[in-house]
């Protein structure tokens, strides 16, 4: 119960009483409707809810605090780096020059936009190691497409046709193959070794003339820096393939390693899980990508370009012939983009490098808390998150890790990253973010513990949660097949009585 009432609440219509609300907007003329044409005017008035205003804005209050949110608790989701972002930055998105501006606005009163967006390309590829950046792409999954169609264009004017094979680790992001197989290549899946890395000789003997490019996300998504980065990026140019790198998990080593200067000829960074920007549920993203003298001509057009004047201005069409095209309207998603110029720059290099090491001690910590609860597949420090395994409880006790999640849930906590990476049996991705306090890592650890001593002792209790929340366990694989979300409103028998 709140203050309005019960958690789930009857909806507007239901809760709709005639006469009520409606006093606040002033009165139309008595001609109003003369003044429409009449194929316009609708047969019957619109079946809006008649409320006050108090009852509306207590209703949807009451249903924004039925979600969870990292403004009111933890998100260790892995892969996602889904930290608390600074508010200031929401300030600064909203400013009316860049909020307000045109995306159509001649270059000449667009000059703040353009220089912000041309020292933020500046910013993101000194971070990286870079040799230029495009900010058009949408999201991190478009980087991707946007660096392997530069691949492409590459080994197309090469004249190198035969190459129509990506490589990809099995631990990779599940867009990686996805991206490959929209270009038009053929994925080769490449094993992990014992310790969690790239089998070097099963990648060795899977390169050949055939392999465009490799993609891999390094940090991987079992939390782990690839050691032997430089002998396969070595391998790779020998055999005349490209090397892609997977930004998502760039949280983990900001100036710490550099993608540019270790070899990769491009990346994506998801400047929205880096950099300040709340996402999640499908937007809003930005997905930059950064590029290697290889691939500099290919970048998508139009690219912000400095005048020695002193101001900047779009590339005009067909001015660099070289370029895959455009990938995304205009120049990018600018909001998203201002609020991560505006974390670079309260940050600093060493603010960022500073981000980077909390974050691997937060996740390190974590890891040893867990430590004697839960099996650890890879013995060794992770990155900026870890996989934890619930195998060994699963087999006494029957509990699965979705039960441990559903039952997190009523602990107050949101779930991790569940049965991802998918060669983890029983899996736990788990990234707690350098935004977390240590009081709040350790309720996090308390609350797994005790959930874990409640599936040896009491496994039914785990197994049916969760109890409080608001919806109980739904069956998800419907819902996600068969997505019901209209109202309707009862008819017939279904009626309830009147009050």
């Amino acid at each position: 119960m709140s203050v309005t009432g019960p958690r789930l609440q009857p909806t507007l219509f239901e809760r709709s009483r005639p006469g009520r609300g409606g006093g606040k907007i002033p009165h139309p003329p008595k001609d109003a409707l003369d003044r429409l044409p009449t194929e316009a005017r609708r047969a019957t008035p619109p079946a809006l809810p008649e409320m006050n205003e108090p009852d509306v804005v207590r209703h949807y209050v009451n249903l924004s605090q039925l979600n969870f949110a990292v403004d009111t608790g933890f998100y260790p989701l892995g892969s996602c780096t889904m930290k608390f972002n600074p508010k200031l930055n929401e300030w600064a998105a909203r400013l009316p020059g860049f909020a307000e501006l045109h995306p159509l606005a001649p270059d000449e009163i667009a000059q703040g936009t353009l220089q912000l967006l041309w020292e933020l390309e500046q910013a993101l590829a000194e971070i990286s190691g870079m040799r230029a950046v495009t900010l058009q792409p949408a999201a991190g999954a478009q980087g991707e497409l946007t660096g392997i169609l530069m691949i492409r264009a590459y080994h197309r004017e090469r004249g190198d046709l035969g190459r129509d094979e990506v490589l990809v680790p099995d631990s990779s992001h599940g867009t990686n193959p996805a991206t490959a197989s929209m270009a038009g290549y053929r994925t080769i899946t490449i094993p992990s070794a014992p310790d969690g890395g790239v089998d070097v000789d099963k990648f060795r003997a899977a390169l050949g003339p055939r392999t465009a490019a490799v993609m891999i996300t390094n940090p991987s998504t079992l939390g782990l820096f690839e050691s032997r980065i430089g002998e396969l990026l070595a391998a790779v140019h020998e055999a005349g393939a490209l090397a892609y790198m997977d930004g998502a998990n760039l949280n983990a080593i900001l100036g710490r390693f550099k993608p540019g200067e270790a070899g990769f000829d491009v990346m994506h960074f998801n400047v929205h899980k880096t950099f300040s920007t709340p996402h999640g549920g499908g937007g809003p993203g930005a997905g930059p990508v950064g590029v290697g003298e290889r691939l500099l001509p290919y970048l998508p057009t139009p690219r912000v370009l400095a005048q020695d004047d002193g101001t900047f201005r779009l590339e005009r069409p067909d001015e660099r012939p070289t370029s895959i095209g455009r990938m995304r309207s205009f120049v990018g998603n600018t909001g998203v983009l201002v609020r991560a110029y505006a974390y670079i720059r309260a940050h600093g290099g060493s603010g960022l490098r500073e981000v980077s090491d909390d974050a691997v001690l937060a996740a390190n910590y974590l890891k040893s808390r867990l430590a004697d609860t839960f099996d650890l597949p890879y013995d060794r420090p992770c990155k900026h998150e870890f996989v934890a395994s619930a195998a060994t409880l699963k087999a006494r006790t029957g509990v699965r890790t979705l039960d441990l999640a559903k039952r997190l849930i009523d602990f107050g906590f949101h779930p991790p990253t569940i049965y991802f990476p998918l060669i983890v049996d029983e899996g736990m991705l788990i990234e707690p973010t350098e935004t977390e306090s240590a009081e709040t890592l350790d309720a996090f650890a308390d609350a797994l513990i005790a959930i874990a001593a409640e599936a040896e002792s009491t496994p039914e209790l785990v197994k049916t949660a969760p109890h409080t929340a608001p919806v109980k366990r739904l069956d998800e694989a419907t819902a996600a097949r068969q997505p019901n979300l209209r109202w309707r409103p009862m008819a017939g028998a279904a009626t309830p009585c009147p009050d």
